[in-house]
């Protein structure tokens, strides 16, 4: 085997908008056939040649990772949603360039009309090997690639297609209530519905004086915080982990956390949730706070003087 000062890659960028077994069966065979240690998914915050996406970046970036993650060797990676723009392919290339060789770039052959078109073709023509997924023999306007190899992909269906049928049976089953929702123009769970997900979850991992602070009319951060013991350092890591497990599943993620022993905090947007040992959650009196900042805009409303 050939030892590479750096792992060996291939990048799979795109919308995602939505991500679909289409998607899962392209990465599957790449793992298969490149020679390559690691495949990249890179989510786009927005593709350079749209304007909209159906799904948030946050949200396009969860389905991936539920869908990508469990396959060996596969991760998703944010670094494009991080920069909260359009990102050319080009300069993904580079970035990743410095940890890793990246060898291969994937792209559906419907891609292939307007490549040349792509910021820094060029550069990227003489840099890297084009995969080209497609299926059936249709034929292929190759003349302008350098280095280019097909990916046969049995994947009939594409995320134009998802979203103007609201067909969800290309899917997968662990993100099709969270597409069928946006799919639909609906709402997901009102904020108090997903609140009583939270207090049943930590509930049924024996979390103990569970507490809820409706903060909509305070100048705070978060429209509520939930607070909960734990029974001690382990079960406080467990109880946190089985949370953010069980959220994901359902279309929630937490944006940031931080987790130690005595103390763990998600950070969900509109939502905090604390879960702390008793010791802990009696030296800083968390809820106290809460409850007079929830009082003082009371008495703000009453005596807005």
């Amino acid at each position: 085997m050939v030892n590479h000062q750096k792992p060996t890659i291939a990048l799979f960028g795109g919308s995602f908008d939505p991500p679909h077994l289409g998607h899962q069966r392209i990465v599957e065979k790449a793992i298969e056939d490149l020679k390559i240690d690691q495949l990249l998914v890179v989510p786009a915050y927005l593709n350079p040649f749209k304007t909209s996406t159906l799904a948030d970046a946050p949200r396009r970036f969860l389905w991936c990772q539920t869908l990508f993650d469990p396959i060996d060797r596969v991760s998703v990676d944010d670094y494009e949603i991080k920069e909260g723009k359009s990102t050319v392919t080009s300069q993904s290339v580079k970035h990743f360039n410095q940890a890793y060789d990246v060898k291969y770039l994937i792209l559906g052959a419907d891609n292939l009309s307007s490549l040349t078109k792509w910021h820094a073709f060029e550069w990227l023509n003489e840099t890297i090997t084009w995969v080209i997924a497609t299926r059936g023999n249709a034929h292929l306007e190759t003349d302008a690639l350098r280095n280019w190899i097909l990916l046969p992909v049995e994947a009939p269906i594409s995320s134009t297609q998802i979203r103007e049928t609201k067909d969800l049976q290309f899917i997968d089953t662990k993100i099709q209530r969270s597409v069928k929702h946006i799919l639909e123009g609906q709402q997901h769970m009102t904020i108090d519905e997903r609140i009583s997900t939270i207090v049943n979850l930590l509930d049924d991992k024996k979390a103990e004086e569970i507490e809820v602070f409706n903060l909509d009319d305070a100048d705070y951060i978060a429209k509520r915080v939930v607070i909960a013991n734990s029974l001690n350092g382990r079960h406080t890591i467990a109880l946190f982990e089985h949370l953010k497990r069980e959220l994901k599943t359902q279309g929630d993620a937490f944006l940031a956390s931080d987790i130690s022993d005595e103390w763990a905090v998600g950070d969900l947007g509109d939502i905090l949730v604390h879960i702390m040992i008793p010791e802990y959650r009696q030296r800083y009196s968390l809820e106290t706070f809460l409850s007079e900042l929830v009082e003082n805009q009371k008495k703000k409303d009453i005596d807005p003087a």
